[in-house]
Formats: C-alpha cells, sequence, structure tokens
C-alpha cells in the first residue's frame, strides 16, 4: 500500500464522515538473560496471552489455517491477533475462531488508503468481534510524512473509537533511530502528536531494546521501559519479542532463549495484552508458539 499516494485533507474530510456514519459526534548496561525468575510475583493471567499470527504465516499458507489455529488453542491460547485474513471473510475467520474458544482480540491493519478503506477496515474489525485494531509499520525520513501520519491516525482513531475499538500503534526499532530533522525522532512526533484520549501504543519490546541499542543506551531494557513510562500514551499491549543478543537487528528468538529481561518490564509497567511474537522462527513457528505461552505462563514478576 502507498502510504504517502493519500491526499490528506481528501482523506480527513472523508474519515469523517465515516465517523459521523457511525455515530461519532465529532472529529478532533545489557539485559540479564530472561529466565522465568522462581515461583514469586505475579504471574501473566492466560486470559491476557496472545500470539501474533505474522509469526505462524507460513505454515497458516502451508499446512493450513484451521489445523494451525487448533494447535494454537490445544497450548492454551484464547486469544489472537490477526495479520490478513488468508483469503477469508471476516465472517467465516470468526466462525473458525469462535469454534476452537479464540477470540480475536486484536489486528494489524495498515493506514488507510481511503475513507472506504478505513470503514472497511473497521466493519471487518467489528465483524470479527476485535476490540483493538493497530497500525502495524510506517517508515520516512521525513519529519512532515510522520506528522502528516499522526493526524490521519487521530482521525482514524475516533472513527473507530465510535465503532467501540482502540485504535493504536505499533513500534519498531527506527521510530526510535531516525534523524528527521534536527534531531528529531519519528517517536518525538508521535508521542507529542498522536490524541492519548483517542490512541494507545502497542509496544514491541524487542524492537525497543534493539532502539536502544541503535542509540547507544548503557541499559537498553532501561530504555524500553523509560520508552514506555514517558510516553503520554497509554500503553496496552506488549509484542513479547525476545533477542538472542545485543548485536544486530535481526537475531529473533523464543521466549526464555534471549536476553531481554521481561520480569523486569512487567514489574514496571503492566498492559492489557501480552502477544507472543517471533518474526522468524528457528525451528517451527508452532515450537515458537507453544514455548511463548508456556513462558509467560510459568514467569513470576
Amino acid at each position: 500500500m502507498e502510504e504517502k499516494g493519500v491526499d490528506r485533507r481528501s482523506f480527513l474530510r472523508g474519515a469523517a464522515a465515516v465517523g459521523v456514519g457511525m455515530g461519532l459526534a465529532g472529529v478532533g548496561g545489557t539485559a540479564a538473560i530472561a529466565a522465568p525468575s522462581g515461583r514469586k510475583g505475579r504471574p501473566v493471567p492466560p486470559g491476557l496471552i496472545s500470539i501474533q499470527l505474522y509469526t505462524l504465516r507460513d505454515i497458516m499458507r502451508g499446512e493450513g489455517v484451521d489445523a494451525t489455529l487448533a494447535s494454537l488453542a490445544d497450548f492454551g491460547y484464547t486469544k489472537v491477533e490477526l495479520a490478513g485474513l488468508y483469503g477469508r471473510t471476516a465472517e467465516s475467520m470468526r466462525s473458525t475462531l469462535d469454534s476452537l474458544g479464540i477470540t480475536p482480540s486484536s489486528s494489524h491493519d495498515g493506514i488507510s488508503s481511503s475513507p472506504a478503506a478505513l470503514e472497511a477496515k473497521i466493519a471487518n474489525a467489528v465483524a470479527l468481534g476485535q476490540t483493538h485494531i493497530n497500525v502495524p509499520y510506517l517508515a520516512s525520513t521525513s519529519g512532515d510524512d510522520w506528522r502528516r501520519w499522526a493526524d490521519q491516525m487521530n482521525v482514524e482513531a475516533a472513527a473507530a473509537r465510535a465503532a467501540g475499538l482502540k485504535y493504536g500503534y505499533h513500534n519498531h526499532a527506527h521510530e526510535f533511530t531516525t534523524d528527521v530533522g534536527g534531531g528529531e525522532t519519528p517517536w518525538d512526533i508521535f508521542t507529542s502528536r498522536l490524541d492519548p484520549k483517542l490512541v494507545h501504543l502497542e509496544v514491541d519490546l524487542y524492537w525497543a531494546v534493539t532502539g536502544g541499542v541503535g542509540v547507544g543506551a548503557k541499559d537498553p531494557v532501561q530504555f524500553a521501559i523509560d520508552t514506555i513510562q514517558q510516553a503520554p500514551q497509554k500503553v496496552l499491549q506488549y509484542h513479547v519479542k525476545d533477542k538472542e543478543s545485543l548485536d544486530g537487528d535481526r537475531n529473533f528468538a523464543d521466549l526464555g532463549t534471549g536476553i531481554i529481561d521481561f520480569a523486569r518490564i512487567f514489574r514496571a509497567h503492566t498492559p492489557k495484552e501480552y502477544i507472543v511474537e517471533n518474526d522468524q522462527p528457528d525451528v517451527t513457528p508452532l515450537q515458537t508458539a507453544e514455548v511463548g505461552y508456556d513462558y509467560l505462563r510459568a514467569l513470576r514478576f
């Protein structure tokens, strides 16, 4: 999808109309090894554990959607975060998930290319029974692009809220490391411009730690914690994704086999949803899913 091809004013006018049509009144050091730390402290409630289905994209296409989702249910998952519908309608996907006792609480959907696309995105989320909808990725070296996107997301979020949905943004590392002019970063722009009453954050912990490495933080885990605690927006969701080492930005690891001290982060801030993810599973996505669920159930913080 071409993010820059949308005329901002036309979009904002049309999106406002979508919101009104839906009942909107107005639009306006080194981290420690991350093993479960003993049995003291709080557990992650099983009902707050989810998984981003991007992790399982290869076997969803290969072994099939139904078999993959059935395995997730067997592991204990009752929630998933969608990343596409694999050719199914929202109604069909919901029927499959309902039959397995799984709720699609969230989804990744790109910023909308038109008011009609926004309306369709919201309608699908409602049909699926979601509570959250998140923009997964934006990239530019232009501060004007990030400001334009923030303004558009505020409008989309208002329309989503009118439909009973929470609307958020999911980070990578470049939001912290890209200088868009005068030392300002995309994260600076978003956290100052996104309306905290409308837009929440889904913080990807792997990428937040990687961003800390990228800016030279002495303690990248503390950088991630500071990022979470200092944002004006609410951090409602985590992507819980582990990192083999502090070197590089593509060294993904299954939960508990890497270096991120998740207990430390969870003690500092407790979200509403913990979403397991691994962009590039080493063995099989099903092992990643099972290890991730078991790790979060065993962890105490």
